[in-house]
């Protein structure tokens, strides 16, 4: 079924990966490790006009990027790709700028996303899932042991459940502001909050037990 275009516009955010630091707590709306490539700089794309064809060949690598820090591997990347622009094509026709195409994507991306994931714990449970794999997840400049420390907080998020995960990760991975957690996540900002709460209070409980040897 096609996606219908969003209310307003978003404005797309540095992109970043945080972490805690030594067993802290980081609060919702801060994230001290920032290791994901940032999109700060690269200018708008125009709005493609006409066939499905050029509007993948004009997005499909934000919506990829977007989807292998949401998913936190890339095996399902090009699915998940692939659906989203089949089913927000119709959407994206009535929308008349690229901001607004990019936050839709965004917004479908989300979506489909969570699909993946629930699925993904479903195999889980039924001892179908693959050992995940974490290397590919864009990280340029970090060091040998940020990319240990990028590895363990996927690692914690895959047994997180879905909707935490996808907010924090919208949060602290995406950048985005509160209020876009939310309007992604389609939830209210209160749950939004609570939802980055529990997961980053997970993701604190594991780095500061005395008994993890990873740190």
């Amino acid at each position: 079924m096609s996606e219908g275009p969003p209310s307003s516009k978003k404005n797309e955010p540095n992109r970043t990966l945080p972490s805690t630091e030594g067993g802290q707590a980081v609060e919702p709306n801060r994230a001290p490790l920032r290791l994901v490539a940032s999109n700060e700089g690269r200018p708008e794309t125009p709005l493609p006009t006409g066939s499905l064809d050029l509007l993948f060949r004009s997005y499909s690598g934000y919506v990829a990027a977007i989807a292998l820090r949401l998913l936190g591997r890339d095996d399902e990347v090009d699915d998940v790709v692939q659906d989203v622009f089949l089913g927000a094509y119709k959407g994206i026709a009535q929308l008349r700028d690229a901001a607004a195409v990019k936050g839709w994507l965004a917004t479908v991306t989300v979506r489909i996303a969570r699909r993946k994931l629930r699925m993904r714990k479903v195999k889980s449970f039924l001892r179908l899932d693959d050992d995940p794999q974490y290397e590919n997840i864009p990280a340029p400049g970090a060091t040998a042991e940020q990319r240990v420390l990028l590895k363990r907080v996927y690692a914690i998020l895959d047994e997180l459940p879905v909707n935490e995960r996808l907010a924090w990760t919208l949060r602290h991975v995406e950048r985005e502001q509160l209020e876009d957690v939310a309007r992604l996540c389609d939830c209210s900002l209160a749950t939004a909050k609570r939802r980055i709460f529990a997961a980053q209070a997970a993701i604190d409980a594991v780095f500061s037990d005395p008994g993890d040897q990873g740190t």
